[in-house]
C-alpha cells in the first residue's frame, strides 16, 4: 500500500476495520449458525470471479466496481445476485463474509495489488452486512424460509442498500486514492446503480427461495444461467463499443497528424454537438452517433494534399475545388463503418448551407439532413471560440451573435437556439487545446473555423501568423477560410 496516497491508506485502512467489525459477531454464533450456507455461497462466488475471466465465458467485463457500477470494484453482474442471495439467507456478521475468500484470491491489477485485494473484500462484505440488516429490520428472519411476494419490497430495500454503500464506499476511495474532485467523486452514480440493483436483487431472492425450498441449492444454481448469458453479451456489446471507440481515435488522430494546426479541434465539436442534441430531446443512442458525426466530420481531410492545407498564399481556383472535395473523401473513408448511422450524411453534408450556397451538392433548407445541420453550427461555433495563431478566440457571446445573425441563411435557427440554450445552462470550457505551435507558414483552419463562419463576415485584423501581414487581412481570410473548408 505505500504506493497509494496517505489518505487512501487511510480511508482503506479503516474502511477494512469497519468491515471487521461488522463481520466478528459471527465467530460468537456457534453451531447453530448456517455455516454450510456461508461456505458454499462463498465458494460460489469465488467461482463467479474465476470463472468470468474465462475467454470461453467472454473475458474479463470491464465493468466498474462492483455492482454499482462505479471505477475501480471487481463485483461482476453475476456474482453480486451470489452476495444478494446471502444477505436474504445468512446473519448480517455471516453475510459480511461471503466475498472475502473470493476477493483476497483473486487476480488484482498492480500498482498495489494487495491493497485491491483487500479493497475488493471489505466493499462488498460492508455493503451486504448493512443490505441483511435492513432486510432483517423490516421483519424478515434470515433462517426463516422465504416466501413470494411478501419479500419483494424488503428485498428491494435490501438490494439498494447495498447498491447505495457500494456507491458511497466508491466515491469515498476515488476521492482518497484517485484524488478526484469531490464534487465528481459521486456524481450520477447512485441513479445509474439503482435499476442494475434491483436485477440483482430479484436474481439473488430467486436463489435464496429456491436455496431454502425443496430442491435445495442446486436449484438455486439456475439463477445463474441467465445472469451469465446476460453478461456474455454486455462482455460482447463492451468489446464491440470499446472497437467502435478505437477506430473512431484512430481516424482522428491520423487528421491531427496530418493537420496539427487545429488539433482538439474535432472533439470540441462532437461535445458541442452532443450539446445541442440532447437540448433538442434526441435519444442518448442518437445523440452517440452525433458525438461521431461532430469528433469525424472533417476525416475527409486525409484525402486533401498536405501542401494545400498547410500553403502559404493564395489559393488557385482548381485547389480551392481540391479543397471543397473533404467532405466527399470523408464520406469515401467513413461509408462502409455501419455503426456510424446517420453520422455518415454529417460527414458529407456539414458544409452545405440553408440558402444552397454551401457545398458538395449546395442543398438548401430541410434537404439538408438534420444531422448537417446540427454538425455544422458545432463546428462554426467552436471555430470563433478557439485561439488561432493569426487571431485571437471570440468570446462565446459574440460567437452566439454571429452564429444567429448567419441562421436562415446559412445554419439551422433551431440549431443555434438549441447551442444557445444548452450553453446558458452548462456554460462552455473548451480544453485549449489548440495549434500553439503550427508549422511554419501553415494557414488552414478546420472547415468552418474561419475568422467568422457568414460568407460574408468580417475577418479579425491585427498581425497574423506565418509572416502574412494586416494589409492582406480580407484576401488572407479568404484564403485560410477557403483552404480549410471554411463557409
Amino acid at each position: 500500500m505505500r504506493e497509494l496516497p496517505v489518505a487512501a491508506r487511510w480511508y482503506i485502512g479503516g474502511t477494512a476495520l469497519g468491515a471487521a467489525l461488522c463481520a466478528a459477531p459471527a465467530f460468537r454464533l456457534g453451531a447453530a449458525a448456517p455455516w454450510s450456507s456461508l461456505l458454499a455461497l462463498a465458494a460460489l462466488y469465488a467461482l463467479c470471479e474465476h470463472l468470468h475471466r474465462c475467454p470461453l465465458v467472454g473475458g474479463r467485463i470491464p465493468y466498474g466496481a462492483g455492482a454499482a457500477g462505479t471505477s475501480g470494484g471487481s463485483l461482476t453482474g453475476w456474482a453480486s445476485p451470489v452476495l444478494l442471495a446471502g444477505v436474504f439467507l445468512l446473519p448480517p456478521p455471516l453475510a459480511a463474509l461471503i466475498a472475502v475468500p473470493g476477493a483476497l484470491t483473486g487476480a488484482a491489477k498492480a500498482p498495489s495489488a494487495g491493497a485491491r485485494r483487500l479493497w475488493h473484500a471489505v466493499e462488498p462484505a460492508l455493503a451486504c452486512c448493512a443490505a441483511a440488516e435492513v432486510f432483517r429490520v423490516l421483519g424478515h428472519h434470515p433462517l426463516s424460509a422465504p416466501q413470494f411476494p411478501d419479500l419483494l419490497l424488503p428485498a428491494a430495500a435490501a438490494a439498494l442498500t447495498f447498491g447505495a454503500v457500494l456507491v458511497a464506499l466508491e466515491g469515498g476511495v476515488l476521492a482518497a486514492a484517485e484524488r478526484h474532485p469531490p464534487r465528481t467523486a459521486w456524481r450520477g452514480a447512485l441513479p445509474r446503480s439503482l435499476a442494475p440493483q434491483l436485477v440483482h436483487g430479484l436474481a439473488g431472492l430467486m436463489m435464496a427461495v429456491l436455496w431454502r425450498s425443496a430442491y435445495g441449492p442446486t436449484a438455486a444454481l439456475l439463477v445463474l444461467l441467465p445472469m451469465c448469458l446476460s453478461c456474455w453479451v454486455f462482455a460482447q456489446y463492451h468489446r464491440e463499443r470499446t472497437a467502435h471507440q478505437a477506430t473512431i481515435r484512430a481516424l482522428v488522430q491520423a487528421v491531427d497528424i496530418k493537420d496539427r494546426y487545429t488539433r482538439g479541434h474535432s472533439e470540441r465539436v462532437g461535445r458541442a454537438s452532443v450539446m445541442i442534441a440532447r437540448e433538442l430531446g434526441m435519444t442518448e443512442d442518437r445523440v452517440e452517433v452525433l458525438r461521431f458525426a461532430g469528433i469525424l466530420h472533417d476525416v475527409g481531410k486525409l484525402g486533401v494534399p498536405t501542401r494545400l492545407l498547410r500553403k502559404d498564399g493564395p489559393l488557385t481556383p482548381q485547389e480551392r475545388r481540391v479543397i471543397e472535395l473533404h467532405p466527399e473523401y470523408g464520406h469515401e473513408i467513413v461509408r462502409g463503418i455501419g455503426f456510424l448511422g446517420e453520422a455518415r450524411a454529417a460527414i458529407l453534408h456539414h458544409h452545405e448551407r440553408l440558402d444552397g450556397r454551401g457545398y458538395p451538392y449546395g442543398l438548401m433548407g430541410h434537404h439538408i439532413p438534420e444531422c448537417a445541420r446540427l454538425v455544422a453550427v458545432a463546428d462554426a461555433f467552436d471555430a470563433m471560440t478557439s485561439t488561432r495563431s493569426y487571431r485571437r478566440a471570440r468570446p462565446v457571446p459574440v460567437a452566439l451573435e454571429e452564429l444567429r445573425r448567419c441562421a436562415g441563411a446559412q445554419f439551422d435557427p433551431r440549431m443555434v437556439r438549441a447551442l444557445a440554450a444548452s450553453l446558458d445552462r452548462y456554460g462552455w470550457q473548451p480544453d485549449l487545446v489548440t495549434a500553439a505551435d503550427p508549422e511554419p507558414g501553415t494557414a488552414g483552419e478546420e472547415p468552418g473555423d474561419g475568422a467568422a463562419p457568414g460568407a460574408d463576415a468580417t475577418p479579425e485584423t491585427g498581425q497574423p501568423a506565418g509572416g502574412r501581414t494586416p494589409d492582406r487581412g480580407p484576401a488572407r481570410h479568404r484564403e485560410a477560410a477557403a483552404r480549410d473548408g471554411a463557409r
